[in-house]
């Protein structure tokens, strides 16, 4: 699958100009999403990383959305996965879609990659813990992560474009 990850502000051009199977949006509750000609999958929370009054923290059920979508796409899909500032939400989703297509023992060569993809990229940690421990890595994501450490600030991410296929490392 080939893996697209942007912030929101990239996605009309990048629509525009990649043949895309499927979009990925993962916004706050109260973002506007505008309709896509490609089908999508909006899942709704705050780019938080504990629980606080008012807002919506990311939990298990969406974590498995996101898993549960890389696994139903052909191996030859397009997706698009953006956030709004495309720094932490959606670098998130990449590295669990592609934990999630890889063996274990990969966590750290794919949060690498992922840090020389996007040096701004500060994957939210609450989104990494719940799929370390929905796909059973004994802590390894959360690790990776955190040795990768937090990315440059920045008020957008990188576009990312990662290759995932399979058990092979993105």
């Amino acid at each position: 699958m080939r893996l697209i990850v942007c912030p929101g502000s990239a996605v009309e051009t990048l629509l525009a100009r990649e043949p895309v199977d499927h979009v990925l949006a993962l916004v706050s509750p109260d973002a506007e999403v505008s309709a896509r000609a490609v089908p999508a999958t909006v899942l709704r929370f705050n780019d938080i990383i504990e629980p606080r009054p008012g807002l919506v923290a990311p939990d298990a059920e969406m974590v498995h959305a996101i898993i549960a979508l890389g696994r139903e796409l052909p191996v030859d899909a397009t997706l698009l996965v953006h956030c709004f500032a495309g720094v932490s939400r959606s670098p998130a989703a990449a590295y669990v879609l592609a934990c999630a297509a890889s063996v274990r023992g990969d966590e750290l060569a794919i949060a690498q990659r992922l840090r020389e993809a996007s040096p701004k990229a500060t994957p939210n940690a609450l989104m990494v813990s719940l799929a370390d421990e929905i796909l059973q890595r004994g802590g390894a994501m959360r690790a990776a992560i955190a040795a990768i450490g937090r990315g440059a600030d920045a008020y957008e991410g990188d576009v990312i474009d990662w290759m995932l296929s399979g058990s092979a490392r993105p």
